[in-house]
């Protein structure tokens, strides 16, 4: 259930400087909860959460090249998760 909900760890600038302060970017199912995230974080990475904040995130448009075709991006919901200090969760 945990893999349900955990789609992908996100990796940018902005996730690496708050990974100092133990705090992390997740994909996450777009109708899961902050109790569930909550969950499925401390399941399967073996870590215990203080916070989760959620934001979802609207798919914007994107001009297919070499035509006038423009798609649209699919929204997705963005949680970020603060684990006790002391604690890590593992970068593959």
């Amino acid at each position: 259930m945990a893999r349900d909900i955990i789609k992908r760890l996100i990796l940018s600038e902005k996730s690496s400087r708050l990974g100092a302060l133990n705090q992390y970017f997740l994909e996450v199912d777009k109708q899961a909860t902050k109790p569930q995230i909550r969950q499925a974080v401390e399941a399967q990475f073996g870590v215990h959460v203080l916070a989760v904040r959620t934001v979802n995130v609207k798919g914007g448009l994107r001009t297919v090249r070499g035509t006038r075709r423009q798609l649209t991006e699919s929204t997705w919901k963005r949680a970020i998760v603060e684990v006790k200090p002391g604690e890590r969760i593992e970068i593959v």
